[in-house]
């Protein structure tokens, strides 16, 4: 059976250095006075939410091919809703779209080693020797806090170690081998050791040193003081899983390294860092490692957009780097590996990405963490909940080819893709990037939702300057599709998002072709305790070279899933941003469609709408 959460009464208390449950009011109360919408307009209803208090990381996502069953799970306070008593929720699903969550964690701080908190981790399937009939999870336990970047590493805090299940997930056993590993490599001053996930990524490929591509490796993030933020890699034998032998940091970049606003900025320390190999449709590869960054310098920085504050949120970032393997011999003083090309994963409130190879769609899937970061205490205390585990998303490398150009940045300033000059033809390139999209299963929410498509006349159809085509909406659960052709004299082009019927109260998502910037507007709220400034993100067009030597630029693609308190916007499948929207009202009143197109005050070519669709009033539909 689960842990029970009230055996942690006995824990002792944080003043003396060690870690109690924090008790907190978690009561079904309703907002009055707060100025927050009432909890039942803004919980989600198709993420993966906490059954209450504060929900942060997911944890050991995977699949399991004995029961046929998704496992997802995630860090949980089961006592309150601020940060503490970090447990393991715990959820299932046969298909990444309804999910039964556990009632009760399946993971609580109660042993000595884990104490103070069952930090993030990952999944494998199989038992401790390999074999199928079990499952095998493994964290990062914690005796000692608080442990932070800022603060001076206390070697032991942290340490690594790992439960089993043999009844497909019900019931998990820490084995008695715990920890497997006391803390971070000998002679290394680290910022932080923690988060492990497992890769099959073979660090010497090109020099042949690996025995077969299968080869287990496990990482652990953090990095290492006054050097660079980095995971350290260690193999792992597949017979034994308690086995683990270090193999060196994986890159080192340095400080604070930021390639270009296209990229972000790599911070000082990194959590929950996962290294996946994606393949193209010819065949080609690329290593990816998707990282939580902390100490970023320049990231949710603080400004103004057309008097619209964007607040600072805190020194952290979700990013992602394509890494160069080394093909010298394994060593553990010099890096494994060395940067590429990198970019921003998610531009929003979307934090510590999680991941597992899904053997049934042969794709990555990630998860992230939806934060709640945009409340005040207060008005997160009342809710009574915080955070929800986001949608999951297919990650894949994305091969552009004939590419002539970009809409206004030169090419070769654009960190976030890797440039491969094309022999034949000498003016044109093919493009590498990473390629982040909705898991296609979510077109499941459809099935007993109502499709919509534009008002009026038929597509295509040219925008004037004000917002012209509309969709109806009724409910606060919808996904929303549009394409545009975007002419080359376009200012501005989007979606209008009613929260009010007379379209006073929007969200507005907007892209500037002269900027090379994506931008989600939320409504202007009085209270000032909730930040709904603007989120952000670098985006551009690329043009590509025709058969007949015509150039011809990419539509501008948009696919965003609201889920009555959280947004995620998905732009060309591979520019993302999640945000949250606290609007108090339990209905949208629909999308319109809208261009700005002018030369020198004088309207010109206009910008066509292509294709838009909207399926109203998504929901889980269990599984049959």
């Amino acid at each position: 059976m689960p842990v029970d959460i009230n055996s942690l009464d006995t824990a002792p208390g944080v003043l003396q250095g060690k870690c109690p449950p924090e008790k907190h009011n978690v009561a079904n109360a309703d907002n009055g006075g707060t100025g927050l919408p009432p909890r039942c307009l803004i919980r989600p209803s198709f993420h993966v939410t906490a059954p209450n208090g504060w929900l942060n990381d997911p944890c050991g996502p995977g699949y399991d091919p004995a029961t046929g069953l998704y496992h997802l799970f995630f860090q949980w306070n089961p006592y309150g809703n601020n940060w503490g008593n970090m447990s393991w929720g715990h959820a299932t699903s046969s298909d990444l779209v309804s999910w039964k969550a556990y009632q009760q964690p399946v993971l609580t701080p109660s042993a000595e080693y884990d104490r103070c908190g069952v930090f993030t981790g990952c999944l494998h399937a199989t038992d401790i020797h390999g074999n199928p009939e079990g499952l095998t999870i493994f964290y990062t336990s914690v005796n000692r806090l608080p442990i932070h970047y800022t603060l001076p590493y206390v070697v032991g805090s942290e340490s690594l170690s790992l439960a089993v299940s043999t009844d497909g997930g019900e019931t998990w056993d820490r084995q008695e081998c715990n920890p497997i590993l006391q803390g971070p490599p000998q002679n290394l001053f680290v910022t932080g050791w923690r988060d492990p996930s497992l890769t099959t990524w073979c660090p010497e490929e090109q020099s042949g040193a690996c025995s077969k591509q299968s080869d287990l490796y496990g990482l652990i993030s953090g990095g290492i003081v006054g050097k660079s933020p980095t995971s350290f890699l260690y193999r792992v034998n597949r017979t034994d899983l308690r086995e683990w032998e270090y193999a060196g940091p994986l890159v080192d970049v340095g400080l604070n390294f930021y390639p270009s606003r296209w990229s972000g900025d790599f911070g000082i320390n990194w959590e929950v860092a996962n290294l996946v190999t994606l393949t193209n449709n010819s065949g080609e590869s690329r290593d990816f490692v998707i990282m939580k960054v902390e100490g970023a310098l320049r990231s949710n920085f603080c400004g103004q957009n057309g008097g619209e504050a964007r607040q600072k949120r805190h020194c952290r970032g979700q990013q992602w780097m394509s890494i160069k393997r080394s093909t010298s011999t394994c060593a553990t003083k010099s890096a494994l590996a060395t940067y590429a090309f990198a970019g921003i994963f998610d531009h929003g409130c979307f934090y510590a990405a999680n991941s597992f190879w899904d053997p049934q769609t042969s794709q990555h899937i990630v998860y992230g963490w939806i934060t709640e970061e945009d409340l005040s205490d207060s008005h997160r205390h009342h809710q009574g909940w915080s955070g929800m585990v986001s949608l999951p998303r297919a990650v894949g490398l994305i091969t552009l080819r004939n590419v002539k150009g970009a809409r206004a940045s030169p090419l070769q300033s654009i960190t976030s893709i890797e440039l491969v000059a094309d022999a034949s033809k000498g003016d044109t390139f093919s493009i590498n990037t990473l390629g982040i999209s909705p898991d296609a299963r979510l077109s499941r929410l459809r099935l007993e939702c109502k499709m919509s498509q534009p008002q009026g006349l038929p597509l295509p159809a040219p925008l004037t300057p004000s917002p012209g085509y509309f969709i109806p909406l009724t409910s606060t659960r919808w996904e929303l599709q549009a394409e545009f052709a975007v002419c080359q004299s376009c200012k501005r082009v989007g979606i209008e998002i009613a929260h009010s019927r007379g379209f006073e109260y929007l969200t507005i998502l907007e892209w500037n072709p002269r900027s090379e910037v994506f931008t989600i507007h939320r409504p202007p709220l009085q209270d000032s305790d909730i930040n709904h400034g603007y989120e952000s993100a670098p985006h551009t067009l690329f043009t590509f070279k025709t058969d007949r030597g015509e150039e011809a630029e990419e539509s501008l693609q948009i696919q965003a899933f609201f889920d009555k308190s959280v947004l995620e916007v998905f732009v060309n499948g591979r520019t993302v941003i999640s945000t949250r929207i606290y609007y108090p009202s339990d209905q949208c009143f629909g999308a319109r469609f809208f261009a700005e197109s002018t030369v020198n005050g004088v309207e010109n070519e206009a910008t066509v709408l292509l294709q838009a669709t909207a399926w109203d009033g998504l929901r889980m539909i269990a599984n049959q």
